[in-house]
């Protein structure tokens, strides 16, 4: 009997079902469409930013010294000179992420191209290198807030690559990671306590240096680290200030007033906080003027 002669209910259900079917299998991998300057790793895929956020270098105050050592890192890696991976770690808001979303928008002319990576695809690195090998940009594979927890072991293939085929300042390839952790993985009080032979059950580990060892050597990896700390309170001011002169406006004492209960409502100074006040604030002058 031919397909069409079947009747409309049979034929609505195998459309149902191959739909269904459709839905379960992986999505079939594609060329990589390297006409873009961002790109997110998502099933095994090199997926482009369409409108990758702009962030400038000359927007982020209080912060000279990382930049300095983070411009020149990355500039040594453009000019195919040995650079290293660097670990952003501290405070929230401080402009780890901004950091290194603004050397994309200062270097994207002269071939920089950022890939962003989930912790949980970390193994995935060995693929992305073979993907992008014989590419002519250069390559900042990018993880934000990396850190793991007592029982994952996800570290070991980060570790890997990190001192293994992916090593720092080698192609076009460069890994770097922020983190609120300087060390990625949570240490507690009874690793640095004594402890006596006879009161270790046989269930604890007998060297305990030895895993504390373990867990500094993740952070080891990264040549280059730098860290960020919380801001005082006239230089989250200057910061909310440089914000709103570009939007043509001043920070006069309502504004100012208004800026200080905004961070202390939040439970912090810093320059996201800063930056999320100027939206808020030139938002509602633009709307009450308008």
């Amino acid at each position: 009997m031919a397909l069409i002669d079947l009747p409309e209910n049979i034929l609505n259900l195998m459309t149902t079902v191959l739909q269904q079917v459709q839905q379960s299998l992986p999505e079939l991998q594609k060329s990589p469409d390297f006409s873009a300057a961002a790109y997110k790793w998502q099933n095994k895929q090199l997926k482009p930013i369409a409108q990758a956020k702009k962030i400038y270098l000359d927007d982020l105050k209080g912060i000279e010294r990382q930049k300095e050592k983070i411009i020149q890192n990355t500039l040594q890696f453009l000019k195919g000179l040995p650079a290293n991976d660097v670990l952003l770690t501290g405070s929230r808001g401080t402009g780890k992420s901004s950091i290194v979303r603004a050397l994309l928008t200062e270097y994207e002319s002269q071939g920089l191209r950022l890939i962003e990576i989930e912790r949980d695809d970390l193994s995935d690195l060995p693929l992305i290198q073979d993907i992008i090998k014989d590419r002519p940009e250069k390559f900042i594979v990018y993880c934000d807030d990396l850190a793991f927890n007592a029982e994952d072991e996800n570290y070991r293939s980060l570790k890997s690559v990190l001192d293994g085929s992916l090593q720092s300042g080698s192609g076009n390839f460069i890994i770097y990671a922020t983190s609120n952790r300087r060390h990625l993985l949570p240490e507690f009080m009874h690793e640095n306590t004594p402890i006596m032979r006879a009161d270790v059950p046989q269930h604890k580990e007998l060297h305990p240096q030895e895993a504390i060892e373990e867990k500094i050597s993740l952070s080891d990896r990264f040549g280059l680290w730098l860290s960020f700390y919380p801001m005082d309170q006239n230089l989250y001011l200057e910061i909310v200030e440089s914000y709103l002169n570009k939007a043509n406006m001043e920070l006069n004492t309502e504004a100012r007033a208004e800026a200080l209960r905004w961070c202390q409502a939040r439970g912090q100074r810093s320059g996201r906080a800063a930056y999320q006040f100027s939206k808020h604030w030139i938002g509602s002058q633009q709307l009450k003027n308008s």
